[in-house]
């Protein structure tokens, strides 16, 4: 089969098209064949080396972390899926390559494709609906009346996140750049602060919740806009040491992360507030989940631009250099 792969760490120059061996089908996967791939901000830093340390990938490696596509085959052991199923997913951290013809995922990571999406559309999803869900859902546990800020509402993450927050209810507020204050309005957003002319911190105050996917200083003003015993999670700050503990990284790596952290933790200490670290896992039932959400309208693909497959490099540099008017990129196969 085709695909893109990783040669050695660093810059677009590491990666190329080559023809590999069809994956292999344990008992319990499924092979599919892919129609379009999400790109994401994490393919560039996966290819650049960025979590070499707690994701030890054997290079060379197929890159890609989101997909839609129809089953081909299926191990002996699954009996959620079919041959001929429409599906989509985000594989597992360990086994990512949707820059490819074909992949194997395990049956508990994959869901049926939403119905009302196109392939290209539902390729957009996985990753950050469920980075959405595993923030606003599981962890903060977000409430109907309660106050939540998304940063880059009309990005990839963020304009899923904002729909999402406005579903369970909540008073959404959403920092984007001036051409984007429309779309972050359509999306749902009750507040939307341009922060081109304002600063968020001096017009938001008393959140329960933050989704911060910038980081650095954009975090630590963040934790400042939170009321006492609220909660900023971040997707780009520093690993935590409970997120250490979860990943089972060895007694210096948890070190690292610890001191990492530090800053954030302490400053969070201060405000009253709690700091939090997610790298979001593959989950079929979340999908599920979030599939009934799409179906019925509440949360609508975002898609910025669908690049042939033959042009993934071209695509991922589109997505590196901050070319993306809005919402996601994918390529999909022609």
């Amino acid at each position: 089969m085709k695909a893109f792969m990783v040669e050695r760490y660093g810059d677009q120059a590491g990666m190329r098209a080559a023809d590999i061996p069809d994956p292999r089908v344990g008992a319990d996967d499924v092979l599919v064949k892919i129609h379009a791939a999400g790109v994401n901000p994490l393919d560039l830093r996966i290819r650049n080396g960025d979590f070499k340390a707690f994701m030890p990938y054997r290079l060379p490696l197929v890159l890609g972390n989101d997909l839609a596509g129809t089953v081909v085959r299926v191990g002996p052991s699954v009996t959620r899926f079919a041959v001929g199923d429409e599906v989509y997913a985000r594989p597992d951290k360990d086994r990512i390559g949707t820059f490819a013809e074909l992949i194997a995922v395990h049956q508990d990571d994959l869901a049926p494709k939403p119905a009302t999406l196109t392939m290209a559309e539902a390729a957009s999803l996985p990753l950050v609906a469920l980075t959405a869900w595993q923030a606003l859902v599981e962890r903060a546990r977000v409430r109907p009346g309660q106050k939540v800020l998304i940063h880059a509402g009309a990005g990839g993450l963020g304009s899923i996140a904002v729909q999402l927050a406005k579903a369970l209810g909540a008073h959404v507020a959403t920092t984007v750049s001036t051409a984007k204050v429309d779309l972050a309005k359509d999306l749902g957003a009750d507040v939307v602060v341009d922060y081109r002319s304002q600063d968020f911190e001096e017009v938001l105050d008393g959140y329960d919740v933050v989704l911060d996917s910038l980081g650095g200083e954009n975090l630590a003003k963040s934790l400042r806009v939170l009321k006492p015993g609220g909660t900023a999670i971040s997707v780009a700050g520093p690993p935590d040491p409970a997120f250490a503990r979860e990943l089972g990284a060895n007694p210096i790596l948890r070190l690292a992360m610890t001191a990492l952290s530090f800053t954030a933790r302490r400053n969070a200490k201060r405000h009253g507030v709690t700091y939090s670290f997610l790298f979001m896992k593959a989950g079929g039932d979340q999908l599920r989940e979030l599939t009934t959400l799409i179906d019925t309208g509440k949360i609508r693909p975002v898609v910025d631009r669908v690049f042939p497959f033959e042009q993934t490099l071209q695509a991922m540099e589109y997505v590196e250099k901050g070319r993306a008017k809005a919402g996601k990129v994918v390529v999909a196969m022609t």
